[in-house]
């Protein structure tokens, strides 16, 4: 019998298909077709660059197996395959083999989660998060408590926010976690329809202090077949859930924490939920919240009405607009720029937690103002960036 060896997959059922595990792997050894993302069992050698930046896990999966699987199989998955059954000499079962070689890849782990590489870890004072709870083949029913527009009739932009109920079943999630939806019906290739992953928008005791319901920010995309499924729900209706999904992009539990939340659109969406845990859990709390939050006009920026009523002793906002008529175009980078030096302060506190979210690509623009605003004040930012990665106090999600 050929031994026994591990094998790196990828689970389709909660991929998000971002192509951060391709961009990352320094083996080239992460493929993709129009399905899925695999790993290439023989370009694999577990350096685990992988891992932490995966924003759902899907990423951090093994089989003990006497063959790998081959590239060709992977792309036809809809969900990971059991642990194949087989014994070793003829007196081993296979418990015996995947516990030995589980001991190796939960040391590798360990490290990979510790910052090796550089990639974000979870704040020390974040709550443990649970992951995974609920699949395709399990999925947890919602049902549909409210459905709202937040952006104004008439406008380009169509975000809704999206209240689910979850009934009696446990649910528990923490603050910059985020649900699977499963829309129903199949693909264009007769398969069932894939799972898309959305941004929890509320603390985690709910929407509503101390219910079993969560809420989600959905922008409709004019081809997007969740989106649209999920924007046209109406109240009642049933909705399958997988998930929660997330380990890293976690709130600090300290009312110490400074922490800066840089968003664009349905980016606002983990913020939201930071900003309603910390009005309910610590009021007065030490530490201050800074919003960077742009979109193209005021009409189209999310809960634009409900952020002008938090107070200012919470929350330092700074809402940026690029598209408003005969106005310069604005980003949210020009306006930490401005804002250099009070900024640069927060940037070198050890007390600080910097949160990037929203549409890939707005994180080169976010870094070059960091890097410029840390040069300002004498500070060196390639190394602040690190140590902040290592400490979990810097994050970044982009879609």
């Amino acid at each position: 019998m050929t031994s026994p060896t591990k094998q790196h997959l990828i689970d389709p059922e909660i991929c998000i298909r971002c192509n951060t595990c391709e961009e990352t792997c320094p083996q080239d050894a992460v493929t993709h077709n129009d399905d899925n993302y695999v790993v290439i069992a023989d370009k694999c050698n577990y350096c685990m660059d992988c891992i932490s930046p995966c924003p759902t896990g899907a990423i951090d999966n093994w089989r003990v197996v006497t063959e790998p699987y081959a590239i060709e199989s992977q792309f036809e998955w809809d969900e990971l395959p059991q642990q194949e059954s087989f014994g070793t000499n003829g007196d081993q079962g296979s418990s015996a083999v995947v516990e030995a070689f589980d001991d190796e890849i939960i040391q590798l782990l360990e490290e990979a989660h510790q910052g090796v590489g550089g990639h974000s870890v979870a704040p020390r004072s974040a709550s443990k998060p649970s992951v995974n709870l609920f699949n395709r083949s399990k999925p947890a029913i919602a049902r549909v408590q409210g459905n709202f527009r937040l952006t104004q009739e008439g406008t380009e932009t169509d975000v809704r926010h999206i209240i689910l109920d979850i009934g009696d079943q446990a649910f528990p999630v923490v603050e910059g976690q985020s649900v699977g939806i499963i829309p129903p019906g199949l693909d264009a290739n007769g398969k069932p329809a894939k799972a898309r992953l959305y941004s929890i928008a509320c603390p985690r005791d709910g929407e509503k202090p101390n219910a079993n319901n969560i809420a989600l920010t959905v922008k409709r995309e004019p081809n997007g077949r969740c989106s649209n499924y999920v924007c046209d729900l109406a109240k009642g209706d049933e909705v399958e859930l997988t998930g929660p999904y997330g380990a890293t992009f976690l709130m600090p539990d300290d009312p110490t924490a400074n922490i800066i939340m840089i968003c664009t659109g349905t980016g606002s969406a983990p913020f939201r939920g930071f900003t309603m845990r910390r009005q309910r859990t610590a009021p007065q709390a030490e530490g201050h919240l800074v919003l960077y939050f742009g979109a193209r006009t005021p009409e189209e920026l999310p809960y634009f009405g409900p952020l002008k009523r938090i107070p200012k002793s919470v929350m330092t906002q700074r809402l940026v607009f690029s598209r408003i008529k005969d106005q310069p175009k604005r980003h949210v980078q020009d306006q930490m720029r401005q804002d250099a030096d009070w900024l640069s302060s927060y940037i070198a506190s050890e007390r600080t937690y910097i949160y990037v979210c929203g549409l890939k690509g707005m994180e080169e623009g976010v870094d070059a103002a960091l890097a410029e605003i840390c040069e300002s004040a004498g500070l060196d930012w390639p190394s602040q960036r690190a140590l902040m990665r290592r400490e979990g106090r810097l994050h970044l999600e982009t879609y």
